[in-house]
């Protein structure tokens, strides 16, 4: 086991604080493989504990955060630990601690602030401050998941710098490196706090604008080349960029996505640079025409009935608004008012709810008032951060609809308030009478 190869680990002051941890701790990659283990963990635990089942189980949950395992220590006890499984770049740190609350909290809090900035670390380009590619595999699934879920358009702007090889032979590479931090500071000032700058490689650059359809993206493209070709960047002058434009289209891989967008900005090269192509293609064009088949729609059961009259009337209600809000947001990009209003009518429909729920809740004596109300505010706190983010373009619709559709609709009424649902079952009422 070596740390040649964990990047991560190269400062000093990192790999001192790791080796020396007080904590047991284990560094392992993608493939659950070991990397490196710390001293302390090398005096409690035997490396083959990391083979255990109960361990396994933790490193095959897709959720892994922390959870609570028994594993042999090497003075054949066997001991329940609290495992944390951290994620820094494509490695996996396992912290392991014998009690929650630990007497290490000083140093465990500084180790996480480290990891912290070490995660945002392996996901950052040094020399320019844009995501880089590790960070742009992570983040495409789960936006690819979120347009197809919402109907949401996802598109991708691919651009490098026209001739910028000249800029290199003319001026040198320092000079170059500085025309790539000048770029990236132009780009991230001119686009959307939801859309992603990531570094691809030399020259390259690609931006991720979720909720956007390509002829937006097209519009932001031609944005960008314009404030690019004004910028007057020290030493050299002004630049140029050429651009290429293309939307996901529903059920492509992202290789032929990548492809298509591709294409375009060489086409935008070879047809004489300083300029933006679009593949005219995505889902948005289909999903416009076709609004009433809404891919997502929360469908009301007889069985999510509690029993009391107002609540379930008023959970009904809830669909009915969410869908409302649903269907919104897919033309949002056409009508934004009609989904502010959806939004707003929502909104204030769930805080009424909830304060109803709580006064019939007092009324019926029921246990769990206090954890159902600050569960309550917080959804409410949350859900207003998320619009005020939205508005601001910090937040793309389909996270909104995600937060108030999947969490304050399908979790907590469905999951959360079925804990009250007892109080007002009659047949348990009346077996009890």
């Amino acid at each position: 086991m070596s740390n040649s190869d964990i990047s991560w680990l190269s400062e000093p002051h990192t790999h001192d604080l790791f080796l020396q941890f007080p904590l047991p701790l284990a560094v392992l990659d993608r493939n659950d493989e070991i990397k490196l283990l710390n001293k302390c963990f090398i005096d409690t635990f035997d490396a083959t504990c990391l083979e255990s089942g109960p361990l396994r189980q933790v490193l095959s949950d897709p959720n892994r955060m922390t959870q609570t395992v028994t594993l042999p220590q090497r003075d054949g006890r066997q001991a329940e630990v609290h495992v944390h499984a951290v994620n820094v770049g494509e490695d996996l740190i396992l912290i392991f601690e014998e009690s929650a609350d630990t007497v290490y909290n000083e140093e465990l809090a500084e180790f996480r602030q480290r990891i912290t900035e070490l995660e945002k670390l392996s996901s950052t380009d040094r020399l320019t401050g844009a995501w880089n590619r590790v960070h742009f595999d992570k983040t495409l699934q789960s936006e690819l998941s979120r347009s197809v879920r919402y109907r949401q358009p996802l598109s991708l702007i691919f651009f490098d710098i026209d001739h910028f090889k000249l800029v290199n032979d003319t001026y040198g590479h320092a000079i170059g490196d500085e025309v790539l931090r000048e770029l990236v500071k132009v780009v991230s000032e001119n686009i959307r706090t939801s859309d992603m700058l990531f570094r691809w490689g030399g020259e390259e650059f690609v931006i991720l604008a979720p909720s956007t359809s390509y002829g937006s993206a097209a519009k932001l493209a031609e944005t960008l080349r314009a404030r690019i070709e004004r910028h007057e960047i020290e030493t050299v002058g002004n630049i140029t960029v050429s651009l290429g434009v293309a939307e996901h289209i529903s059920g492509e891989s992202e290789t032929i996505w990548f492809c298509r967008v591709d294409k375009a900005l060489y086409a935008a090269k070879d047809s004489g640079r300083n300029r933006v192509v679009i593949d005219p293609r995505g889902s948005s064009d289909a999903w416009t025409e076709g609004q009433s088949a809404t891919i997502l729609h929360l469908k009301w059961h007889e069985s999510y009935d509690c029993g009391e009259p107002t609540i379930d009337q008023e959970h009904r209600k809830l669909f009915d608004l969410a869908n409302t809000l649903i269907n919104a947001a897919f033309k949002r990009e056409s009508n934004p008012l009609e989904f502010d209003e959806a939004l707003k009518k929502l909104l204030a429909h769930v805080a009424q709810h909830f304060a109803d729920e709580e006064v019939i809740l007092a009324q019926h004596h029921y246990a769990g008032l206090e954890v159902q109300a600050q569960a309550h505010k917080r959804l409410i706190e949350r859900a207003l951060q998320l619009r005020d983010a939205t508005a601001a373009g910090g937040v793309t619709v389909g996270e909104l609809v995600d937060f108030i559709a999947g969490e304050v609709v399908s979790r907590h009424m469905l999951q959360t308030d079925r804990e009250f649902y007892p109080l007002f079952d009659k047949s348990l009422s009346s077996s009890a009478g």
